[in-house]
């Protein structure tokens, strides 16, 4: 048996990223000197609820729309939730997107009976499949595209998709899950024009527990929650006043340090995949030449070997990474990104998925790139 690695190697940063101390700090008052409910009319209320709005003003500046249409969520998944069913159930319609979305925008997709789209061979949405089901369908009500995926980082065509709603479909909407390109793009430019986007703290250096949808002026909600009418009764419950602090502090200092995080790590990313793509035969990486994609995520398959072992073995070396989303984790199926971008299945089961942040280093660059290809190795000879 391997013995357990001293060296500790965290490259799935897609799944979550640590808190900043930052962040931290911002929180902590508010676990244990503050207790006031927003919801109440005395001071200790009151300056719940301003730390509330401060974080509003926050998450608005970061995305690009008005503090007004920030609603608080336990997450992305709820965001995405939100996103589709609320929409749908403010009017009849029809929702569409690809079939490479995170499952919290698909399902809710397929479960109200819409419209699911092909994918190019990068896992972008196919833009003339999208032209055509807009021509076709009279009643689409919501397009959701996401910015950059989840398990290979790609980053979709935003701009156009708006262009085609805005011109062929104008009575819909268009939703952009942003979870996984908050920490890597300027979401008021990749995102300008569409009418609501889904965020979450725990991928760029906030807590987990703590995302947004933010919302357009104009655009009909249902809530999915109801109670309290919290979030302009967009979204009832007591709001979670250390996370959301977290989830602000969070959206101010992702900006600051961006576009120097990106180079850094994009240069770390080109490495590691330089370096297992010579020193592992028959190795691919997943996403195509050309294709854009975040600075984050190095995704790869090794043929004729099963990705479970190859997690297993890693984590005994002391690395930490995954196959596909994290949302996924144990399923045996096959990513469905995979799927969509025409992977064969047995290829896809040796997928690979390393991702890194701010806080990784090129020696954990060092340690992956000495330990992955032995391991590798040692799969392919009982294959």
């Amino acid at each position: 048996m391997d013995e357990q690695s001293d060296r500790q190697v965290y490259l799935d940063h897609a799944a979550s990223t640590p808190a900043r101390p930052e962040v931290v700090e911002a929180m902590l008052p508010w676990l244990s000197e503050h207790p006031g409910n927003p919801s109440g009319a005395h001071r200790m209320a009151r300056d719940a609820r301003r730390a509330i709005d401060d974080a509003r003003d926050a998450v608005a500046a970061l995305v690009g729309m008005e503090p007004g249409g920030v609603v608080f969520t336990s997450g992305g998944t709820e965001a995405d939730n939100l996103a589709v069913d609320g929409v749908l159930r403010a009017g009849s319609g029809v929702a569409v997107c690809s079939a490479a979305e995170h499952a919290a925008v698909l399902e809710p997709v397929r479960e109200s009976g819409g419209v699911v789209l092909p994918t190019d061979a990068g896992g972008r949405i196919d833009l003339v499949a999208l032209e055509e089901t807009l021509d076709s369908i009279a009643d689409i009500r919501l397009v959701s595209v996401m910015a950059a995926n989840n398990e290979t980082g790609v980053i979709n065509p935003v701009a156009e998709v708006v262009a085609l709603v805005t011109e062929r479909a104008p009575d819909a909407v268009v939703h952009s899950d942003a979870v996984q390109a908050t920490a890597w793009l300027d979401l008021s430019e990749i995102c300008s024009g569409v009418s609501l986007v889904s965020i979450t703290g725990h991928k760029f250096g906030g807590p987990k527990g703590a995302g947004a949808l933010v919302v357009d002026s104009g655009v009909a909600l249902v809530p999915m929650l109801r109670g309290g009418g919290q979030e302009r009764e967009r979204r009832s419950g007591t709001q979670n006043v250390p996370a959301i602090v977290g989830l602000g502090r969070a959206a101010e200092l992702v900006v600051v340090d961006r576009e120097e995080t990106a180079a850094r790590v994009a240069a770390m990313r080109d490495r590691l995949e330089a370096g297992l793509l010579a020193a592992v035969p028959g190795a691919r990486r997943t996403v195509p030449d050309g294709v854009d994609r975040t600075p984050a995520v190095a995704h790869l398959c090794f043929e004729g070997i099963e990705n479970e072992a190859l997690l297993f073995l890693l984590e005994q070396k002391g690395v930490c990474a995954s196959a596909a989303s994290s949302c996924s984790s144990g399923a045996q199926e096959p990513s469905h990104v995979l799927a969509a971008m025409g992977i064969d299945r047995k290829v896809a089961a040796g997928s690979l998925r390393l991702s890194m942040a701010r806080t990784t280093t090129d020696a954990d660059v060092d340690h992956a790139l000495s330990v992955i290809p032995e391991i590798v190795g040692r799969l392919s000879e009982y294959a």
